[in-house]
């Protein structure tokens, strides 16, 4: 029963890492400005905002640019997921930490 303990706390321990990696990878993968400033469509930051990128999916009428968009912000939303997974795991994780040493 040792061992079981050994690999959930190791598991516990990295899976906030984790879940913060595949997040980070998926903000990465969203280039929604890029496909802006290609487009010729100004925008003032690097984090374009959901409203936008809906307002353009729904106002293009280039197929290509709005397929690019969709997966923009189905990559956003999945960074939203990890972020909320991440967040959620800490808590149970620090009270396993403590509950199994």
């Amino acid at each position: 029963m040792d061992s079981y303990n050994d690999y959930t706390a190791i598991f516990l321990l990295l899976s906030p890492l984790f879940f913060y990696i595949v997040a980070v990878s998926f903000r990465l993968l969203d280039n929604s400005a890029l496909l802006f400033l290609q487009k010729e469509i100004l925008v003032d930051s690097s984090n374009v905002s959901l409203r936008a990128i809906k307002e353009q999916i729904i106002s293009s009428a280039d197929f290509k640019f709005k397929k690019q968009l969709k997966r923009a912000l189905l990559f956003r939303k999945l960074h939203r997921v990890f972020i909320i997974l991440m967040l959620s795991s800490l808590p149970i994780t620090i009270t396993t930490y403590f509950l199994l040493f």
